[in-house]
């Protein structure tokens, strides 16, 4: 049998027949070619330089940030009390495709993550529509964030010197203002940190997890007296609707945990440490956004969130009367809220470097500095669109089409996971799902769930979206595949 994965071949019996359209469009890329190619890019290799530890504060710093500390503000008033529970909804739902990702971590350790997963299971126009996808999900939230982090950096200011920047140049347009400058300059930050090597940033990205840590156990131990039991009366407000609603919205506090699965061609020992960092990080992460989220609704009556995104800082001020806790909160969130930026940031040039390196998007993403072993060009202009898309957009719209992205690329991680068991049993896996295929399907149906209790308007974003990578595909991608126009050394 042929190598769906192979280029195409002449036939004996007819030299000009070439596949059928649907067979070029579920071509698929064979396991072993995606991971020798692993780290390799357009005029040099990346450098396997992280260890497990780096790797789970990579996934962490990703992770933990804008959803506990911003989008907090808004999923509160959809769900009231309950937003506990939307949170360990959301946390179900990231840990059965935790599960898939970490399995298919091992057994396919590359950059692309669940872009490359698609390729190798489900073909070329799937493992397109994923990689579309976490451009969405890495790209939109890299902007999604850093919107966040100007709301802190105002109560920052504020408490510290008694100025605030002027909403003009610290809200988007519908928000107020018209340019949103300190979301752009965070952006401009991280990639400075990106260009100086994944060793460089991974050993801030540790220091700022700790950080962050560090204040969401603080904020517990000060909003904890504040807590009041009446703020849970009516637990359950605006029923299951709301709690759901509020669940698809904090999915976006999650969607970190799979950074982790983008540094596979950086890792050490990829094979060993990714699934371990990908479930640690999620383990971690999951308790922190319950207890502070409880804790937060005890110390603040729901109805009151939705009067500010710097939730955690005003409730801090509020229930010591001081307003030097507040600021050192805010302090935190500042730079909590950037390692989300660099880490996600990160995530978004290697995705768009396993792409590059396919032929689906244009060379300049796969071209590594040979100096720094980064790719260099890729970094800049992604961080410039990100940096734009930032201070031009509201959070909300922003976070709400970063969940249906990432929602969707989740669900195909969980089918892929089944499909790669039934066509290649005999891989090994460091990592195994238990009760496949239950957990995957039950990981699927979490996301297709999550994903219907999104805004009609999303869901038309979204559409929008995938009809702009579809135009992107066939004229481009689809042509210039590597898979249709193998280097010479590979006809």
């Amino acid at each position: 049998m042929l190598d769906q994965g192979a280029p195409a071949q002449q036939s004996s019996h007819t030299a000009s027949a070439r596949p059928g359209a649907v067979a070029r469009l579920m071509r698929r890329k064979p396991v072993e070619r995606l991971v020798a190619e692993g780290g390799q890019g357009e005029g040099g290799a990346l450098r396997r330089t992280l260890g497990l530890w780096q790797l789970t504060m990579i996934s962490i710093g990703a992770t933990l940030g804008t959803g506990i500390f911003v989008v907090l503000g808004e999923a509160v008033p959809k769900a009231g009390p309950a937003v506990t529970l939307s949170f360990v909804i959301a946390g179900l739902t990231a840990l059965f495709s935790a599960l898939s990702y970490a399995e298919l971590a091992g057994t396919i350790p590359v950059a692309g993550s669940s872009y490359s997963y698609a390729y190798a299971t489900m073909g070329e126009l799937i493992a397109w529509v994923c990689g579309w996808c976490l451009v969405l999900e890495y790209g939109v939230s890299v902007a999604a964030v850093a919107v966040g982090w100007g709301e802190y950096l105002n109560e920052l200011l504020d408490g510290t010197i008694g100025v605030t920047i002027p909403d003009v140049l610290s809200a988007p347009p519908g928000d107020g203002g018209v340019f949103n400058l300190p979301a752009l300059l965070v952006v401009l930050l991280a990639m400075a940190f990106l260009l100086g090597g994944a060793k460089e940033s991974a050993r801030a990205n540790t220091v700022m997890v700790a950080v962050k840590i560090a204040a969401l156990v603080l904020f517990c131990a000060i909003g904890v007296q504040g807590f009041r039991s009446g703020n849970y009366a009516h637990f359950m407000p605006l029923g299951m609707a709301g709690v759901s609603a509020a669940g698809a919205t904090l999915f976006f506090s999650y969607i970190g945990f799979d950074a982790a699965s983008t540094a596979g061609e950086e890792a050490k020992n990829a094979q060993r440490d990714l699934p371990r960092a990908i479930m640690l990080s999620l383990v971690i992460v999951t308790a922190l956004y319950v207890l502070v989220a409880a804790v937060a609704v005890g110390a603040k009556p729901w109805q009151r969130f939705g009067d500010s995104e710097a939730a955690l800082s005003q409730i801090m001020r509020e229930v010591t009367g001081q307003s030097f806790w507040g600021t050192l909160l805010a302090f935190c969130a500042v730079i909590a809220i950037a390692s989300v930026v660099l880490t996600v940031l990160y995530g978004q040039t290697r995705i768009l470097f396993a792409m590059s390196r396919d032929g689906l998007v244009p060379q300049v993403f796969s071209r590594v500095h040979p100096r720094t072993g980064t790719p260099r060009a890729n970094t800049v202009i992604v961080s410039l669109f990100c940096g734009v898309l930032a201070a031009a957009i509201p959070l909300g719209r922003l976070a709400d089409a970063t969940s249906i992205g990432t929602l969707f690329a989740f669900g195909l991680v969980n089918i892929a996971v089944v499909v790669l068991r039934r066509t290649r049993p005999e891989m090994p896996r460091t990592f195994r799902v238990p009760l496949s295929p239950v957990l995957p399907a039950l990981g699927f149906g979490f996301c297709v769930w999550m994903m219907g209790s999104l805004s009609a308007v999303t869901w038309v974003v979204f559409g929008v979206w995938m009809g702009v990578g579809l135009v992107f595909y066939f004229p481009y991608g689809h042509r210039r595949s590597r898979l249709a126009t193998p280097a010479p050394s590979e006809k």
